[in-house]
Order: C-alpha cells, then sequence, then structure tokens
C-alpha cells in the first residue's frame, strides 16, 4: 500500500513532467521541489529539479521535444 505522502509526492512529480514538457520551468520547478520536500529520495524529481534550473537559465528552442541533452560528462 502507498502511503499518503508517496501519493502526493507522485502527484507533484506528474504535475512537474507535464509542466516540464510544456516549457514551464519556473511551475516545473516548484511542482518537483514540493515533490523532494515529500519524499526527499525521490531520484527522479531531483533530476528534474537540476534540468528546471538548468533550463530558467539556457532556455531551449520554441521547437523543443522535451529531450534533455547533456553538455558535459
Amino acid at each position: 500500500m502507498i502511503t499518503e505522502s508517496k501519493r502526493q509526492a507522485l502527484e507533484a512529480f506528474a504535475e512537474g513532467r507535464k509542466l516540464y514538457k510544456l516549457m514551464r520551468f519556473d511551475e516545473a520547478h516548484a511542482a518537483f521541489a514540493r515533490a523532494l520536500a515529500l519524499d526527499p529520495a525521490d531520484g527522479p524529481s531531483r533530476v528534474y529539479l537540476e534540468r528546471c534550473s538548468y533550463c530558467q537559465k539556457n532556455p531551449p528552442s520554441e521547437d523543443w521535444d522535451g529531450v534533455f541533452t547533456m553538455t558535459t560528462k
């Protein structure tokens, strides 16, 4: 059975993913931060939080398909 906290974290993550694909990085960042506050061990939310921070500073082109391309190793 899933805990209420985990369910809320999953909902926040799903919301963040939707906003991320819509290039609404500020709102997506907030959603992933909520997910991490509810579940600090959530690795995927941590990764997307970092990607949102990157995209806020380096916005992708208008035809962006949602794929994150690493520029460093």
